[in-house]
């Protein structure tokens, strides 16, 4: 289901990394980090699954030696590029956390190690993203502040949680209801689930036409409820919720040209 966030935009459970003190704002605009994130999703060709299913065991080695390359995870996706629990044969993201936006942009140049995933790719979506609002983190990992909270225009998100075995099948009973709701979200131009595994390491990645979009969608309806339900039943052991201003964003998904 989509990873819950609050209603002011934060993570819905605080976990051990997640707690009210992480949630970080820059003080100043001239203290901006350059760092920039990617997120990259592809719907591999089915000729191409077996390559696929591989990069989720050799895909981070494949990558780590690039230019200024300093997180990342390789994804799957639920069935269609979902949120259930089905997971999709041809679908990956790659989430990615670089220095400097030269850096992000060689990664995905025709000469850059994504072109492995692009050559074999049906479709493919790639965006940067400059993160404005943290709290939390993935794997020991926050990204720095690297813009300033926009006024208008397009923002992104991205909610990644660790749920706890034991609440598990409860988390999931609430999920068809809050991806109906999403998936007809106003301003809501992208929406997906991915994770490192099925059923128990989840994220959702939104891109929205305003904040307000984002945040007229976060505090109604089965979203609302699902917060509710997470600060009541300590769903995740570790949780990050991010915005972002997007820029450079490349190609389509699901049929949708999002460049």
């Amino acid at each position: 289901m989509p990873v819950p966030a609050s209603a002011d935009g934060t993570s819905a459970v605080a976990g051990p990394q997640a707690r009210a003190s992480d949630h970080v704002r820059p003080p100043d605009p001239g203290v901006l980090s350059s760092q920039v994130a990617l997120l990259a999703l592809v719907d591999l060709e089915p000729r191409s699954r077996g390559w696929g299913w591989l990069r989720f065991v050799t895909g981070r080695l494949a990558v780590r030696g690039a230019p200024g390359l300093r997180f990342v995870k390789v994804l799957g996706s639920g069935r269609g590029g979902g949120f259930g629990t089905t997971p999709s044969a041809t679908i990956q993201g790659l989430f990615c956390v670089f220095d400097d936006a030269a850096s992000a942009d060689a990664f995905v140049s025709p000469t850059g190690p994504f072109q492995a995933w692009r050559a074999r790719a049906r479709e493919c979506f790639t965006v940067k993203l400059r993160a404005y609002s943290v709290r939390g983190s993935w794997a020991g990992m926050r990204p720095a502040i690297g813009a300033a909270a926009p006024v208008d225009g397009p923002i992104a998100a991205l909610t990644r949680a660790s749920i706890r075995p034991t609440r598990a099948r409860r988390f999931w009973r609430m999920e068809p209801q809050a991806e109906l709701e999403l998936e007809a979200a106003h301003g809501c131009l992208l929406a997906t689930g991915v994770g490192e595994a099925p059923y128990l390491r989840q994220a959702t990645f939104t891109l929205w036409d305003s904040v307000g979009s984002m945040d007229a969608y976060a505090r109604t309806g089965a979203h609302l409820a699902a917060i509710r339900a997470s600060a009541q039943g300590a769903f995740f052991s570790e949780s990050m919720f991010v915005r972002f201003v997007p820029e450079g964003a490349q190609g389509s998904w699901r049929g949708r040209r999002l460049a």
